[in-house]
Order: structure tokens, then C-alpha cells, then sequence
């Protein structure tokens, strides 16, 4: 797709060997361990039309894409947020794909300095998608570098000190940012209103995880029936990222036991030895519900004295076991704090 770019853009690639090969440097630095395994790689769909689940997004990124294309321009810019593994780094992956450009990948800790993202945008090519995961976790100042970035199509970098500073504004090429979130509600409000999207992406349907499964096997030349595919979904909480994790663990028990092809019954036994139960939950689910239980006669408390009691971070507790506890309906949010339902009692033996 040829995206338009103006002769002053052309000008501003005029880089030295030097600057260009510490950028590339860069790029290659950042580039998280999930683009560079060629192993997760083939595990992930790269197109839109095989990507499993996310119907609602997937409608509107597809009139987006379309629409980009057929005007020879950028996509607009994307924020992704919702519990992790729910597939954020894959969607923006198969955007590019559809866009016929490259994606460069990075995370917001990784970019510290000044030099790291001007690095990253000064390289791009027209229409080309840079995927910022962490996006909540930006420093100010690169954050304050994205907004004329993501707003103008410039880059603002002040030269010099004191009263002798100037500005000097560079032309970027037309670009997508995907931003990808845990904690949509941390971001700033000028930063989330330059997204010309905003999407969340929601926990998976069993049949939409077992056909996720069933895929994945094929990939990794294992042999499951689907009453096993089916097993080892209703205990991946929701999650493309686990369910593909338990198949492998599964496999490996799978192979040392000698047992040939995965059932229902041998995906149970192996995921009952990993301390996966019935409804997904692992140990440290179980300690936070049984410390709540236990400690704190099931709630409601604050989420800092569960993770005292518990020694998880409050954080970890927060976006990645409260969500599906969330979901399942195991948990409940109130005004005086986290309570522990009777559903969840019940599942535990209370």
C-alpha cells in the first residue's frame, strides 16, 4: 500500500550512517521476546480472517483497515486495553499484515530517555505500526514527545538550556500507534485523546477457546481429540495465552507418560498435577480467595492487606488475578473493598 508522504518527510530520513545504525539498534533492543520467537510466532494467526474470538473488534478494525487502504493513508491510531493474554500484541501484529507494512514493537519501560522514542519514530516507514505495550507505564517526558507525534505528524525536541533553548520540529511519516493497556483508567486523559480508537478486548468463549486449542495442536503436530481440547479450555480462564501455555504442559505430561493422544481424562490428570482446577483457578488464585476466607472472614477488605497477607503485589493481584475472579463471579468489588461470594466458597469447601 503506498501511503502519501511529502517531499519535506523525504528530507528528514537524510540521517547519518551513524544515527541510523544506533536506531536500528534500538528497534532491535526493544523488539520484545514474543516477535522474535519464531516458535510463538507460528502460534499466532496473521490475518484478520483467521484471528479467533473478538467478533465486535474485529467488524470495526476491519472497516478501518479497509477504509485506511483505499485512501492510502495510516490507520488511525489504536488503544487496546483489557487483562493480559487476550491477544493485544497479536492484533497488532495481523494490522500491519493487513496493512502490508512492518510493526515494530516495544514496551513503555523500555523507552526512558528522549533518544529511545525519537529513535523508534524517526525510523519508521509510511504507514508502518509501532506497538507500545505498557502504554499506561510512559514517563512524562516521553509521553509529552508522543503528543505532536501522534496529533501532527512532528516531532518536537528542544536544543539547548535555559534561555538559549529552541525548539526544532521534525516530519514524521504518517504512522499507526497501537497502545496496548492493563489499566486503561491510568493513562492520561491528553494521551488517550489522540487514540482515534478506543477498544477493549473481552475474556474468550469456551467454543472460541477450544477451537484455539485444536489450532495450536496442529501447529505443534500434538494429537487431541476435542473433548480434551474442550478439557484443557474451561480451565484457561478466558485466555488464548494460557490455554495455549496448558496445552503445551499437557503435551509434555502427554509425552513422558507415553500416552499417546490427548483425552478429556489425561488433559484432567495432567492439569490436576499442575494445580490448574476445574474452573481454571491455580494456587495463588486459591491463596488470595483462601487468605480472604480465612483472615478476613471473606471481606470486604482493602486490596493492600490482601496483598500483605498474601505476599503478591498488590498490582499483580489487581490486573491479573482480580479480572477473571471477577468474571466468574467469585469476587465482588465494593465501596468498603474486596468481598469473597458464596459461589466461590462453595467451589472451595467451605
Amino acid at each position: 500500500m503506498a501511503i502519501k508522504r511529502s517531499s519535506e518527510q523525504g528530507k528528514s530520513k537524510n540521517q547519518s550512517k551513524g544515527e541510523k545504525k544506533q536506531r536500528n539498534e534500538l528497534l532491535q533492543s526493544n523488539a520484545t521476546a514474543e516477535e522474535s520467537n519464531s516458535n510463538e510466532d507460528s502460534l499466532r494467526p496473521h490475518r484478520l480472517d483467521d484471528y479467533i474470538g473478538q467478533k465486535e473488534l474485529k467488524a470495526v478494525l476491519s472497516i478501518a483497515i479497509t477504509a485506511a487502504k483505499q485512501r492510502g493513508e495510516a490507520m488511525d491510531h489504536l488503544l487496546l486495553y483489557g487483562p493480559p493474554g487476550l491477544g493485544k500484541t497479536t492484533m497488532s501484529l495481523i494490522l500491519a499484515s493487513e496493512m502490508g507494512v512492518q510493526c515494530k514493537i516495544t514496551a513503555a519501560p523500555a523507552l526512558e530517555r528522549p533518544r529511545d522514542i525519537t529513535g523508534l519514530l524517526v525510523n519508521l516507514n509510511p504507514g508502518d505500526v509501532l506497538f507500545i505495550d505498557e502504554i499506561h507505564r510512559l514517563n512524562r517526558i516521553t509521553e509529552e514527545l508522543l503528543y505532536p507525534a501522534m496529533e501532527d505528524g512532528r516531532l518536537d525536541i528542544t536544543v539547548g538550556k535555559g534561555q538559549s533553548a529552541k525548539t526544532r520540529s521534525i516530519p514524521l511519516v504518517p504512522f499507526t500507534l497501537v497502545g496496548a493497556t492493563t489499566r486503561v483508567g491510568s493513562l492520561t486523559s491528553p494521551l488517550r485523546d489522540r487514540f482515534g480508537m478506543i477498544q477493549r478486548l473481552q475474556f474468550y468463549e469456551l467454543d472460541e477457546l477450544t477451537e484455539i486449542v485444536l489450532r495450536t495442536a496442529q501447529v505443534l503436530e500434538t494429537e487431541i481429540v476435542l473433548e480434551g481440547a474442550k478439557e484443557i479450555a474451561a480451565r484457561s480462564r478466558g485466555t488464548p495465552r494460557i490455554a495455549n501455555r496448558l496445552l503445551k504442559r499437557v503435551r509434555d505430561y502427554t509425552q513422558v507418560k507415553e500416552l499417546g493422544t490427548i483425552t478429556e481424562d489425561i488433559a484432567a490428570e495432567a492439569l490436576e498435577l499442575f494445580q490448574v482446577d476445574q474452573m481454571g483457578l491455580d494456587w495463588t488464585d486459591r491463596l488470595i480467595l483462601n487468605t480472604m476466607i480465612d483472615q478476613f472472614h471473606g471481606g470486604p477488605v482493602g486490596l493492600e492487606a490482601v496483598a500483605a497477607a498474601t505476599g503478591e503485589d498488590s498490582l499483580t493481584i489487581e490486573d491479573v488475578y482480580e479480572p477473571y475472579l471477577l468474571q466468574i463471579g467469585f469476587l465482588q468489588r465494593t465501596p468498603r473493598g474486596r468481598m469473597v461470594t458464596d459461589k466461590a466458597m462453595q467451589h472451595l469447601g467451605y
